[in-house]
């Protein structure tokens, strides 16, 4: 390659590959559109796995410092039914496979382990265009163009590189997510130590204890976008009492966490591609994460994406020269992972033990 790399956005998927590049020497710049590390909120906790998210940490090299980040305690899980009965309860012992930590502060350690400069904010995309031969145009919104010999997609669920290589949309997927956060768990001692879900039916309440005190908790519930599109999201008092409607007569304890929030509930409408999302092998242009493989949040996402950063880093780093072989290697072993809907085993091993959950529990994921 003449040019360094072009990675299309710095969420976990870009940074994973930038960092595994610059490991194995190999330039790289990163275009984001949010003008600096902090211009918005990352999220809440991710529990990255031994199988993939854990794997691509090691290969970035930054094992000891993602230990460092690992919330004590968090891997711990319980259910409850909606009367607030518990149904299940199980310790973090730390023995899991799991660790939970907060995404914003993953993002950071990523961002911390590359060089200077790696990272350019405020660089919003606002076309791409193939020039032949493997190489692209990028444009900005600040006017400026680049050209790249490989270009990477790494910017998500409305990414403007996809239509380079596909004419897949996410679509809806018939449920979202309404976020509120709490800043003193111990007045939701309903939660315990580390995450709590509660489902029936069309709905659920899943809340996780964040760092310090901090509960982040996703209402979940499929309707329609237009019954959502009635609701007033910017009327505290509306919004909750109209979502906490929905789980009439579940136990206080539970509706507190929508009615009690801290922060303005924030709506998250759920959008997925179609399963098995592929594309043919096109010269100099590959996507990444969210932007390759968008789903229904499975527990997978942010593995998966920090996954292809590191296997994409890697491949191109075993195939010096060759872009065509790395991309064509890489991708095969993406779509091939992409295909197989996560099934939930690695959880239920990790959960439950080898003997898995009792039945009435495996009812409940069911629902």
């Amino acid at each position: 390659m003449n040019t360094p790399v072009t990675i299309i956005g710095a969420g976990l998927a870009g940074l994973t590959l930038a960092r595994v590049l610059h490991v194995h020497g190999i330039p790289a710049v990163v275009h984001e559109a949010e003008p600096s590390p902090t211009a918005r909120a990352q999220g809440g906790m991710l529990d990255i796995h031994d199988y993939n998210g854990q794997h691509a940490v090691a290969a970035a090299g930054l094992m000891d410092e993602f230990r460092a980040l690992a919330l004590e305690g968090r891997q711990a899980f319980r259910i409850v039914g909606p009367d607030g009965t518990p149904l299940f309860d199980k310790g973090d012992d730390g023995t899991g496979g799991r660790p939970e930590v907060q995404r914003g502060e993953l993002r950071q350690m990523l961002l911390d382990a590359l060089p200077p400069g790696t990272v350019r904010w405020g660089r919003k995309v606002t076309g791409v265009r193939a020039l032949g031969a493997g190489r692209h145009e990028v444009s900005f919104a600040d006017g400026g163009t680049e050209v790249t010999d490989l270009l990477v997609g790494a910017d998500g669920a409305w990414s403007r590189v996809r239509p380079l290589l596909s004419a897949a949309e996410p679509e809806y997927a018939g449920e979202s997510f309404v976020e509120t956060y709490l800043y003193d768990c111990l007045l939701y001692t309903i939660v315990g130590g580390g995450t709590m879900a509660a489902a029936e039916g069309d709905r659920a309440i899943n809340a996780h204890r964040e760092r310090g005190s901090t509960l982040h908790t996703y209402v979940i519930l499929r309707r329609p976008l237009d019954w959502f599109a009635a609701i007033d999201f910017s009327d505290f008092d509306e919004v909750t009492a109209r979502i906490a409607a929905e789980f009439d007569g579940w136990s206080p304890a539970l509706t507190a966490l929508i009615t009690d929030s801290d922060t303005q509930p924030v709506l998250r409408p759920i959008f997925a591609l179609p399963a098995g999302h592929h594309w043919e092998r096109t010269p100099g242009v590959t996507l990444i994460g969210d932007a390759a493989h968008l789903a229904a949040p499975d527990g997978e996402g942010a593995n998966n994406a920090m996954l292809d950063g590191a296997e994409l880093g890697t491949a191109l780093a075993a195939h010096p020269g060759d872009v065509a072989a790395a991309l064509t290697e890489f991708e095969r072993a993406m779509f091939e992972r992409a295909a197989k809907p996560a099934d939930g085993a690695e959880f239920m091993e990790q959960m439950f033990g080898p003997d898995g959950p009792p039945e009435h529990l495996l009812e409940l994921f069911a629902q």
